[in-house]
């Protein structure tokens, strides 16, 4: 059994790449992830509704998949005690079945606040085929030592 990767703050520094994460996209990872949604818009599930009403080749991610994908991307690289404080991205393009959805990431910055807490700004993007199609940026807190952990940081600990 394999130990889980636990990141410190003390392991990233600006310009530091994340490990990147390449992922292809079925009908189905798009489907699941509109019903995972409750999102019930025809154009994340009906190809006749997405090209002839919408205009576009065919059904596409809905915006909260893709920030579920972005969490995952982020937090498979932080390990379990790495916690999102905040994040926002911009969706330029859409990602349709067939794409492969190529995630990759850079630190931009360390802090660290009053309260112990260490943060970590992480730009982040999805290229498929070369081409950007959503780009954003995250604010995470890790560890600041071995024996702390940002998931029991509550109150006025917990300023992201």
């Amino acid at each position: 059994m394999s130990a889980v990767r636990r990141l410190l703050a003390s392991d990233v520094a600006p310009g530091q790449e994340l490990p990147s994460l390449r992922v292809a996209v079925s009908a189905t990872t798009i489907v699941l992830g509109a019903l995972a949604s409750r999102d019930w818009r025809p154009m994340h599930h009906d190809k006749a509704f997405a090209i002839e009403r919408n205009g576009v080749q065919d059904i596409f991610i809905n915006t909260p998949n893709f920030q579920a994908w972005f969490e995952r991307y982020l937090t498979d690289w932080t390990g379990p005690t790495g916690r999102l404080g905040r994040m926002t991205f911009k969706m330029k393009r859409s990602v349709f079945p067939g794409d492969e959805m190529a995630f990759s990431g850079r630190v931009t910055g360390t802090s660290g606040d009053a309260t112990g807490c260490r943060w970590v700004d992480v730009d982040f993007g999805v290229s498929v085929a070369g081409m950007l199609t959503t780009e954003g940026h995250a604010k995470l807190a890790l560890p600041a030592h071995d024996g702390d952990n940002p998931w029991a940081r509550r109150g006025p600990d917990w300023k992201p």
